[in-house]
């Protein structure tokens, strides 16, 4: 998934700054908070079954990491002002470092709510990391090779959402061991799920220490790069934007699009371990995790050639339809043909986030920059839909009628392709 950030760069890109190993870093930062965003994918099933919890309340998972979206956004952007890049890229992975570490203490409690508080300030490390890594692809080079470099950012990312839910499901859900969680109960329970969380936390840690690693790294070039220049006056002044129907539309479309790639991603485990889909063990299924992030990754690639062939309105809607498709087929299928279904969406939604980002930013001009802003708010769709989606599997009994929340968020993105389509005259 790519990001968009809030910020102006103008000054700094007008010359560009040649820095190959800073290049190298935010990559790096690419790859992890990828990664990392992904791991959710693994930790939801885990959470389920040790708490015992119902579809809505695990999707909470994804409400507290992506919410971080919504309240940190705004904020990091007023840090990259007053703290300049690097500084503020080694606070947002200190933050991250401290929401690994609070992984400790959630283990300890052994209760749901404490997971949830160290996801949250994890995501909002992750928020702040975001918000500069963008704006710092944009610096290091010549301006007329910023897309191509941002492109390869993102396929780092890609990357990062590839690999890390197959080793996630190996270290995580690996270990998940065979008791039944509702024959225990008092001392018992709370001894159970301390122990069986610890994987979690082994893995956490891990991620940690090297988090620590990189900040240390990039505080020793924390002053590499010019502080930022930019018209502070009203940043929240940006919302107003949303007036606008092309932009508007766009933002929506952010919102729904951010949200129901969270949500299939977030029951993919589930939906292969029923017995009429693929009847897979957590660790299986876990393992296929990667596969629908991979997909995007592949997808990329041939998006960014059909793109320059085909309306990009017209790509974004042809994709949609597509998964509209897929979606249709694991609703109502079964057997292998539904679960692979599932896992082909991921290569249609690869050019979905920037396309539409693309398309919504159209005549903003010099107010790019605080679109780009609002935008980065409307991933907070991560924490919306997600819980809606389990909401409904939860009433009607069944992940596959679920399936119909994701649906419709992806009619209404075809109908904004179309609409893109038919005003391109407005670019």
């Amino acid at each position: 998934m790519a990001i968009a950030v809030t910020g102006s760069t103008a000054d700094a890109e007008s010359e560009g700054v040649d820095a190959p190993d800073l290049r190298i870093f935010v990559f790096a930062l690419f790859f992890i908070f990828g990664g990392i965003t992904s791991l959710n994918d693994v930790i939801i099933p885990k959470l389920k079954e040790l708490f015992t919890l119902n579809y809505f309340q695990a999707m909470l998972v994804q409400s507290a990491f992506f919410g971080a979206y919504f309240i940190f956004s705004i904020p990091a952007a007023a840090i990259v002002r007053k703290s300049g890049y690097m500084r503020t890229a080694a606070i947002g992975l200190i933050m991250m470092t401290a929401g690994c570490l609070l992984f400790v203490p959630a283990s300890l409690s052994g209760t749901f709510a404490m997971f949830l508080l160290a996801l949250f300030v994890l995501a909002a490390g992750i928020t702040t990391v975001q918000v500069v890594s963008n704006p710092l692809i944009s610096m290091l080079g010549a301006p007329a090779s910023a897309p191509s470099r941002l492109t390869f950012a993102q396929a780092f990312n890609s990357l990062g959402t590839t690999i890390f839910p197959y080793v996630g499901s190996l270290l995580i859900l690996g270990s998940l061991a065979t008791v039944d969680v509702t024959t225990l109960s008092g001392a018992a329970l709370d001894a159970y799920r301390t122990q069986e969380t610890q994987v979690v936390v082994r893995t956490y840690l891990g991620l940690a220490a090297a988090l620590m690693v990189v900040a240390a790294v990039v505080w020793t070039r924390r002053n590499r790069l010019p502080q930022v220049s930019a018209d502070d006056a009203g940043i929240l002044r940006a919302f107003d934007l949303l007036k606008r129907q092309r932009f508007g539309f766009g933002a929506l479309c952010i919102f729904l699009y951010v949200g129901a790639e969270v949500a299939i991603g977030s029951i993919i485990v589930n939906y292969l371990m029923e017995a009429n889909i693929m009847g897979l063990g957590q660790q299986a299924a876990g393992e296929l995790v990667p596969l629908y992030w991979g997909g995007a990754l592949v997808g990329r690639f041939i998006g960014a050639y059909v793109l320059r062939l085909v309306s990009p309105g017209m790509v974004l809607t042809g994709v949609s339809v597509a998964v509209i498709a897929l979606l249709l087929i694991s609703g109502s299928g079964s057997g292998a043909l539904a679960g692979w279904s599932l896992l082909a969406i991921g290569l249609f939604n690869a050019i979905m986030f920037p396309t539409i980002f693309t398309l919504a930013s159209v005549g903003l001009g010099k107010r790019a920059a605080e679109g780009s802003g609002v935008i980065c708010v409307a991933i907070v769709g991560g924490a919306i839909i997600p819980p809606l989606t389990g909401r409904v599997a939860d009433i009607m009994g069944s992940l596959q009628i679920a399936l119909v929340v994701p649906a419709l968020c992806y009619m209404v993105i075809a109908a904004f392709g179309l609409y893109a389509h038919r005003n391109r005259a407005l670019a």
